[in-house]
């Protein structure tokens, strides 16, 4: 009789390399399978085709409470296109399915999808198909991207050496204070009739939260500077996390250095009101979007020029592991965060 496991013990990572170790590539087009921020498909001698999925479940990922249903429309669309993004690839084409619970109306659906068309005519992407069915536990998203890269411009997690330096996108941490925000003042106005939530001063925090952008801003950038970054991923799950992916696929260690991680204003006020680090926000808190990514030290000057790209660390051997390094000099092991299964 086999013995249980519970997916704690394994933690998120842990379960998706257990559960596709021995899935093996039987296709000359793959080129990328699991492992990487999305599957890499050959589509001609010089190009490829970038693919991910993503599925977003109400209470677990969104609070119909407090997520406008077209933020939530705009925002699915981010987390699906991230992914692509994170390749270093040019996001084209999206398909979105629904589970549908008796509580959503026409009305919200239409919401919903104005907002995903707002983020699809920003981002220049297509929505060329998907699926509607019922749900029995709330509703369910989930979006598959589409986009098109040339091989060589196609960036892996796996492709970092030692010296490079590592290099963020935007700030870190607001997304996560923005939900403990909306957390805070629906669970003090619960129950109250007309409530006014107490936003003033944090907008910043709410729009990095419910509206957050994909950065294909950053990809063109790179592209015009001729640019291609050793490793690449983008920041939903915490900085810790998303190093230690690249760490792992790159068989490298890395130095992180605390007071380069850029922490919005808003995000360590409030941190500070509600008694939280706002470094453990940007650590682990998760769902930036922002890229994290890796080049060549002698491109130091070229990152520097394009401008909103912040050098927090670089790489090392893998001997030496992944570490944090504070101002007075001491060193604080990164760990990786995930889901956990709710109880």
């Amino acid at each position: 009789m086999k013995g249980r496991t519970e997916i704690a013990e394994l933690g998120e990572f842990g379960l998706i390399d257990r559960l596709t170790a021995k899935f093996e590539k039987r296709n000359k087009s793959t080129m990328c399978g699991v492992g990487d921020d999305a599957a890499v498909i050959e589509a001609s001698k010089d190009k490829a085709i970038v693919v991910s999925t993503d599925s977003m479940l109400e209470g677990i990922d969104f609070d119909l409470t407090y997520f406008p249903p077209k933020h939530l429309g705009y925002k699915v669309v981010t987390k699906g296109i991230s992914d692509v993004v994170a390749m270093n690839a040019v996001p084209e084409q999206i398909t979105i399915a629904l589970g549908i619970s008796s509580k959503i109306s026409v009305e919200f659906l239409d919401d919903f999808y104005a907002g995903v068309e707002f983020a699809c005519k920003e981002a220049g992407v297509d929505l060329v198909g998907g699926d509607t069915s019922a749900s029995v536990t709330g509703l369910v998203i989930n979006i598959t991207a589409v986009g098109r890269a040339k091989k060589s411009d196609i960036a892996y997690r796996s492709g970092a050496k030692e010296h490079d330096l590592i290099c963020l996108t935007g700030d870190l941490g607001a997304a996560y204070m923005g939900l403990k925000l909306l957390e805070r003042e629906s669970y003090v106005l619960k129950g109250i009739d007309n409530p006014q939530p107490q936003f003033e001063g944090y907008e910043y925090l709410l729009e990095q939260y419910l509206k957050p952008r994909a950065r294909y801003d950053i990809v063109e950038s790179l592209r015009k500077e001729g640019i291609v970054p050793t490793s690449m991923i983008d920041i939903t799950d915490g900085l810790s996390s998303e190093i230690l992916q690249i760490c792992k696929a790159s068989k490298c260690g890395a130095r992180i250095y605390l007071d380069h991680i850029p922490l919005p204003k808003q995000a360590t006020m409030l941190a500070e009101e509600m008694n939280i680090d706002p470094v453990i926000a940007a650590l682990n808190g998760g769902e930036d979007y922002e890229l994290l990514f890796t080049v060549p030290l002698s491109l130091r000057e070229k990152i520097i020029n394009i401008g909103c790209i912040d050098i927090i660390g670089h790489i090392t051997a893998e001997s030496t592991g992944a570490y944090l390094v504070t101002p007075d000099g001491n060193d604080i092991t990164l760990r990786a965060q995930g889901f956990t299964p709710k109880q």
